[in-house]
Order: C-alpha cells, then structure tokens, then sequence
C-alpha cells in the first residue's frame, strides 16, 4: 500500500526536484501540496506548487494549499539562489490557482480524513504546520509522522552563523511544532551537506521529451550557476530531496532520539536549533533526528528515482 503524504513546501529549485520525484514515485500517495512563504514569497510559492503540478500533470492530481503572507516575516528569501521567481527565472506560463484553500484548513482536512496514516514532509518553513495545529488542537495527535528539513545539530547555520534558513524564518512556529505530542523526526543541514551533486547530476535527469526531463531541465541548471557564482561551489546540495529519501529509504540513514528546542528571541540566536545534551539531561526526548547518511547510496535513490519520473506515463 502506498504511503499517505502531504508535502508542505516552499518552492525553491530543491523543493520542486523533490515534488516531481514524489508525484511520480508508486510507494508514496502525495493526497496534498501545501505552499508556505519561505524561499520566495506566499502569493509566488503557492503560484509555484500550481505550476509544477500542471507542468508535471502526474498520473494523481493532489490537493492544493495556498501559502499565506506573515505580517512579522523576516527580510530573508532564498531567490538568490532559487530566482527570482523560485524555480530558476524558467518563464513557466502563469497559471490559475484553482480551488484556493488556505494551507492549513487542507492539512487539517487531509489528516482527519486518514487519522494515524498521513506523513507530513516538511521541507520549508513551519508556517502551515503550527497553524494547523493551532486551527485543530487534538491535530498533532492524528498524524502519523512528521519529517521535518531544517535546523543544525552542531550549531552550524546557512542563514546566519547559528541558525538553519527554515527555522529562522519562522522560529515560533519550528518551537511549536518541536513542542507538540507528534512523532516527528528532523533531518538537519549537517545531514544533508552531506549528499553532493556533481554535474552529472545534469546527465541523469530525465529526457527533455518527457514531461519531468523538460520540467527538471529548465530548472536545474540555474542551481548549478547560483551555487558557483553565489557560494563558489561546484556542485549542489538538494537538502528537500535529501528528506524526501529519508522518507523512502530511512534504513540509508543512522538517527537518535533528542530534546529539541528552538530559539525564538536571542539577538545572535534566533532561529538556532537547541539539543539538551548534557551528561545528565533534563529535557524529555521529544524527536529523533538524524545524525548521519549513506551519501552514495541516497545519490543512487535519486538517480533511479529521476529514471522512474521520465517514464512515459
């Protein structure tokens, strides 16, 4: 039986390699796509997850949430590395949002439809998480899993030099999610660094006649120049896509269970995600994260993962 999933994304390059593995992949049944302001802003990601699904037209259409705009959001994006429009300037013709639902209200409804069975993977801010938590209280007892993208487990940030982009964007709403009684597992930057992309990564992607291969090419090549002119990097890291495979293949990565906690006001410090690991500890383990991967064998999963989405369908 395929696993139920709703996605719950800012796209962002990576989040969109992530979304077409996913949609195409026969182990996952992607029920909904939510969108969440982050790398670009609310109105240009949930425009995002609407073009990729109509660009991808995937044999199952999932529902859609449509991000919305926070009054307090910090002066930060990822479109310095995404684009300006979040999927690489690739000019995809704008479509209509169709059946406009806040993000939250479709979390709520999916997760309460399949009670115990439905996985969360969040790969940008928690926005829409907490918010449903919020909306519906006895919510984050209903969900099976979350795996969550984000946070360092060694201090060391991407967004500021103590804090992961995701949790800084919206650190009060990563606390409340960290503090809920749901399963959840994290997946930090000191994991996904881990999983490098060369060039040939360009040789793997699906043929330009397929729907995924014409879709992945106009868009990752601007990953691949952002990272050299940007970070002076060669290669890339797909940190959504690194998640995405620990859902699919969790045996590929070592995990232990944790407090975790996240800073919402410390003028260095926001956004920093806090492990109490002390000798003799006082939090409660309230998560398992996940502590080391086998880097080749996930590129593997990947590579046949970007063969299995170029399929005729």
């Amino acid at each position: 039986m395929a696993r139920k999933i709703i996605i719950d994304c800012d796209p962002g390059i990576d989040d969109a390699v992530a979304l077409c593995l996913a949609l195409f992949d026969p182990r996952l049944e992607v029920l909904a796509i939510t969108a969440a302001e982050g790398n670009v802003s609310a109105a240009q990601a949930s425009q995002n997850v609407q073009t990729i699904i109509d660009q991808l037209d995937p044999p199952r259409l999932p529902r859609v949430g449509t991000a919305t705009a926070r009054d307090d959001a910090p002066s930060v994006d990822g479109r310095y590395l995404h684009g300006e429009d979040g999927l690489g300037n690739s000019g995809f013709p704008v479509v209509g949002l169709h059946q406009q639902h806040p993000a939250e209200k479709v979390i709520c409804d999916v997760v309460r439809d399949a009670r115990d069975q439905v996985t969360i993977l969040a790969l940008g801010p928690l926005t829409n998480v907490a918010a449903a938590f919020r909306r519906e209280p006895e919510l984050a007892t209903m969900v099976g899993r979350i795996v969550m993208v984000g946070g360092s487990l060694r201090g060391v940030g991407n967004v500021t030099p103590a804090a992961e982009f995701n949790m800084f964007y919206d650190p009060a709403a990563a606390r409340a999610v960290f503090r809920s009684p749901t399963t959840k597992t994290l997946v930090p930057l000191d994991v996904t660094r881990q999983v490098v992309l060369t060039l040939d990564f360009m040789n793997e992607l699906p043929g330009e006649a397929t729907r995924a291969g014409a879709f992945l090419r106009r868009i990752v090549p601007h990953a691949f120049r952002a990272y050299r002119q940007e970070l002076g990097l060669e290669v890339i890291h797909l940190h959504d896509v690194v998640a995405l495979m620990a859902v699919l293949h969790p045996e590929l990565f070592e995990t232990t269970e944790v407090a975790a906690d996240v800073e919402v006001r410390g003028e260095l410090t926001t956004g920093a995600t806090i492990f109490d690991q002390r000798p003799r500890r006082t939090w409660r383990p309230n998560m398992e994260v996940a502590t080391s991967v086998d880097a080749s064998a996930v590129v593997d999963c990947i590579y046949r993962g970007l063969a299995h989405a170029g399929r005729d369908w």
